[in-house]
C-alpha cells in the first residue's frame, strides 16, 4: 500500500506561485511514477504534470507547460510541484497519484495508470 499526503495548497492573486508538495509512504517500490492531476468546479478530472524513473520522464498538460515544473528530492519520495504565473483557470483541487509507467507512445497523464490517490489541496486563484 501507498500513502500519498499532499499539502500547499492556499489562495493566491493572478500571476502569483504555490509549490505542491506529494510525499509518498508505504511501498513506493511498487510504483514508476508519480503525477498531479486536478479537478475544478466543472468536475473535469485533467492530469497536469508526471514525473517517471527518477526523473527521467516528466510530462505536462499544454495547459501548464512553461510555467509548472515537477520535481522530485532524489533522497526521498517527495515530489514537489512548483506553479509559477497561476491563472485563474488553475482554480481546483490538486490530487497526487502514485502508479506504473505507461508506454512510451502514450500520454502518462490518464489516471488509468494510477492505482494510488492522494486526499488533495486546494488551490484557489483570484483575478
Amino acid at each position: 500500500q501507498v500513502k500519498l499526503m499532499e499539502s500547499g495548497g492556499d489562495s493566491v492573486q493572478a500571476g502569483g506561485s504555490l509549490r505542491l508538495t506529494c510525499a509518498a509512504d508505504g511501498n513506493t517500490d511498487s510504483t514508476d511514477c508519480i503525477a498531479w492531476f486536478r479537478r475544478s468546479t466543472r468536475n473535469e478530472r485533467e492530469g497536469v504534470a508526471s514525473i517517471c524513473i527518477g526523473g527521467g520522464r516528466k510530462e505536462y498538460a499544454a495547459s501548464v507547460k512553461g510555467r509548472f515544473t515537477i520535481s522530485q528530492d532524489s533522497a526521498t519520495t517527495t515530489v514537489y510541484l512548483q506553479m509559477n504565473n497561476l491563472k485563474s483557470e488553475d482554480t481546483a483541487m490538486y490530487f497526487c497519484a502514485a502508479g506504473r509507467m505507461a508506454s512510451i507512445a502514450v500520454s502518462q497523464l490518464n489516471p488509468r495508470y494510477f492505482n494510488h490517490w492522494g486526499q488533495g489541496t486546494q488551490v484557489t486563484v483570484s483575478s
